[in-house]
């Protein structure tokens, strides 16, 4: 299989953490509007089964799964293209991450990046939160994918599903192809109150993080606020100017230019003026995504027939190739 044919299946997941901020947006949903152009097989999901390893109240999550579906379709996402599914209902996903969890051995958990983070800030973590990693990797070869966009900090995880499609295959016989890295090229966004993190949903600081629904008056506020440094001049130099670098690369991102290109837009302005214009580029991009978003959000219905519908379509993929481990394993 080569890359660059563009056949074969794309799969992404979503955590629906309500509506994604310009981070999610430009790092990853941006992405999965034109890859549903160019596979003749694409799958989004909102990993619900995932946003449970943190604790979650009921019918915030339920409210957030719409959010996300909402959100998904608003930045572009179309379900007669891409199927779009809520993963708890595809039973499929936790069955074949079961089978994949007895293939895997614990110390290849351990020292995967999210469960050192995570679990390293509560001291320990759950079960789940352990095991999240082979979820993903079901997730993935339910559907016989073989390409998944991810961002460098996913890309041991997607290590661990081509180990198991390897694991399994070996095992059972071929079944499952080995999953290729399609790499973002958009550089991370980074908090807008300390570029060396980046933007994040979980920030304490309201002003460090940009929601695709914020006002314009809100995107204006806080770009204003931004940590930038003591030099009026507009350079980009992510090592020793950080926070002006960030506000390059947002830039350059929502209004579809170079960096280069951004830079010279700021010639002769100071960070100050530089920030109004960002702040332009960024409302004009956002406003026609966040009043889809609320067109959308007021039809619940609608949103429910939506995911309803990519739940079957799902199924449909998944039920076939979890009969076959079935038959595989030895259960039938």
């Amino acid at each position: 299989f080569r890359e660059g044919t563009l056949s074969g299946r794309v799969f992404s997941g979503i955590q629906p953490t309500g509506v994604p901020h310009l981070g999610n947006y430009l790092g990853a949903l941006e992405n999965w509007v034109s890859l549903q152009d160019q596979y003749p097989s694409v799958l989004y999901s909102i990993v619900d089964l995932h946003s449970i390893t943190q604790p979650q109240d009921p019918t915030q999550l339920k409210s957030n799964i719409l959010d996300m579906a909402a959100s998904l379709l608003a930045c572009g996402i179309n379900p007669e293209k891409a199927i779009l599914f809520q993963q708890s209902q595809v039973s499929e996903h936790a069955e074949l991450s079961w089978i994949l969890g007895c293939l895997t051995s614990m110390p290849r958990l351990r020292h995967l990046p999210q469960w050192k983070m995570k679990s390293k800030v509560k001291n320990e973590g759950s079960v789940g939160l352990y095991t999240y990693p082979v979820l993903q990797a079901a997730d993935i070869l339910l559907y016989k994918s073989t390409h998944v966009p991810v961002g460098e900090d996913q890309v041991q995880h997607l290590e661990l599903a081509q180990d198991l499609a390897r694991i399994f295959n070996n095992r059972y016989g071929e079944l499952f192809p080995e999953p290729c890295a399609l790499l973002s090229s958009t550089r991370k966004v980074k908090s807008l109150r300390d570029a060396s993190a980046k933007m994040s949903k979980s920030d304490p600081q309201t002003m460090a993080t940009i929601s695709v629904t914020d006002t314009p008056d809100d995107i204006a506020l806080k770009i204003r606020r931004a940590v930038t440094d003591f030099t009026s001049e507009v350079t980009f130099d992510p090592e020793t100017r950080p926070g002006v670098s960030n506000l390059v690369n947002i830039h350059a991102a929502v209004a579809m230019i170079s960096v280069q290109e951004a830079v010279s837009q700021a010639r002769g302005l100071d960070t100050g003026a530089y920030k109004k214009l960002v702040s332009e580029a960024v409302i004009q991009r956002l406003t026609p995504i966040r009043e889809e978003i609320e067109r959308l959000r007021s039809d619940r219905a609608h949103l429910e027939r939506v995911l309803a519908q990519g739940t079957c379509r799902a199924r449909e993929l998944a039920a076939p190739v979890l009969a076959e481990v079935r038959r595989r394993v030895g259960f039938c």
